[in-house]
């Protein structure tokens, strides 16, 4: 079920961060008294009357700026009250009513959301001082609400505002069992044709003229492969290509499209060819942790012979080394060659990366794999590894204990991690490793 979404905003240093690590129960975003010190969004679930909900925490918006940080800090603070259901309005009793509150009092009007006007630093017990009723100046419709985040005193009020504004909860949320898909790419490599090709109609507007697509559009499409969203995001340029905030917001949106995705669909120019910034944009969703496939794109453009294929696949891998896992399959989305297999693959990752292997049947793989090649050494100290429990999926994350953290080297993890896909699959899915190091007592 999609959980929904607060985001706090306000100005730098009205105690945003503090208010969201009370709330969240903990330290996650960095508390300071220089203005921007958060300067990405910072998400975490908490419970609220029986509601589950996420919480953002956003970089200090201070409009009219022309700091290049600032601007990036003010950008990623309005693509989270974009994502948002309910916006937290921050404010500081002690700063009073300034022009920069003023000015995001109205952005936020205009952005058609419910908002919460919190005044922040209300640290006294018994009355409410003066300066506070100043704030009922801004016109915030909900607000405003006193709050101390040192000391917790007005949380619950806007919590429980935000839980009213959120309506009723519902039992089951129509996209709960939806595979949701994003198909990222550098501009101008198909992505939008392709969303049409698998719809089978025109729902996407398709141009040849590179950054049409400004935003991330979901489609909803139900088949006889199972219930889809496909997540339309714009093209990903070099950051030297990026001359403009309306392209800077296209690269935070595609970003964005990953992280809330169960399987991302990297699409590749055939007829330009792999290049080092489609490994950059491949990097975003391994990263991410998210089940990959590649297709390579106007597959019918090229010249071809015997060998197209083999070389191709060599070139794609040779510089997506990291993403060996993944599947590539030769499309193009203009004729609709092989576009219905993609949904087959589509299930077949995000049913890897759902994978769950039993303690029991990882060790006895793990004994295998110790007894063909033995564990490194140093100076005489051989790493011993004692045993490996799988944590999560979605990615699959495995903790590994050993005798010496340092001994376990990348090329060691590699073979395990090879070991593991030859033994149980997980094609189509990154594996994450976490490394403990323990004593054989312990």
């Amino acid at each position: 079920m999609a959980k929904p979404v607060i985001a706090i905003v306000g100005r730098p240093n009205v105690g945003k961060s503090t208010f969201f690590n009370k709330v969240c129960g903990d330290r996650l975003s960095i508390v300071d008294d220089t203005p921007g010190v958060t300067r990405d969004r910072i998400y975490n679930e908490t419970d609220w009357a029986g509601r589950r909900l996420v919480l953002i925490d956003t970089g200090g918006i201070e409009p009219g700026s022309h700091d290049e940080i600032l601007e990036h800090i003010e950008t990623q603070a309005m693509l989270a009250m974009e994502s948002a259901d309910v916006i937290v309005f921050m404010t500081d009793l002690h700063a009073g009513v300034t022009a920069a509150d003023r000015e995001i009092a109205q952005i936020l009007k205009r952005s058609q959301k419910p908002v919460i006007l919190a005044v922040n630093k209300v640290d006294t017990i018994g009355a409410l001082p003066p300066e506070f009723y100043e704030f009922y100046e801004l016109g915030v419709e909900y607000g405003p609400i006193a709050l101390s985040s040192i000391h917790g005193t007005g949380s619950g009020d806007i919590l429980q505002t935000a839980v009213e504004l959120l309506g009723p909860q519902t039992d089951e949320d129509e996209d709960e069992d939806a595979v949701r898909v994003a198909i990222i790419g550098k501009p101008n490599s198909g992505k939008s044709s392709l969303v049409n090709a698998l719809l089978g109609e025109n729902r996407v507007i398709v141009s040849p003229i590179a950054g049409t697509t400004r935003d991330a559009v979901d489609t909803m499409v139900e088949n006889q492969y199972g219930k889809f969203i496909f997540i339309d995001t714009a093209g990903i340029r070099r950051a030297s290509k990026i001359d403009n905030r309306i392209e800077k917001y296209s690269v935070l949106r595609a970003k964005l499209a990953v992280e809330r995705s169960d399987v991302c669909i990297l699409m590749i120019d055939a007829f330009e060819g792999i290049t080092a910034h489609d490994a950059t944009i491949a990097g975003i969703a391994h990263e991410a942790g998210k089940a990959c496939i590649i297709a390579m794109n106007k597959w019918d453009l090229p010249d071809k012979d015997n060998d197209s294929v083999k070389n191709a696949t060599k070139k794609v891998y040779d510089i997506l080394p990291f993403m060996q896992y993944a599947p590539l399959l030769f499309i193009s989305a203009k004729t609709g060659q092989r576009v219905e297999k993609l949904y087959e693959y589509i299930n077949y990752v995000h049913m890897q990366a759902a994978t769950r292997i039993s303690t029991g049947m990882l060790n006895d793989m793990l004994n295998d794999a110790t007894t063909r090649v033995q564990p490194p050494s140093d100076k005489g100290r051989r790493l011993k590894i004692f045993y490996m429990t799988q944590v999560s999926v979605k990615p699959p994350k495995f903790v590994i204990f050993c005798n010496s953290e340092p001994l376990f080297h990348f090329t060691y993890q590699r073979y395990i991690e090879n070991c593991l896909r030859d033994t149980f699959g997980f094609k189509g899915t990154p594996i994450q490793f976490i490394i403990r190091e323990r004593t054989r007592e312990e």
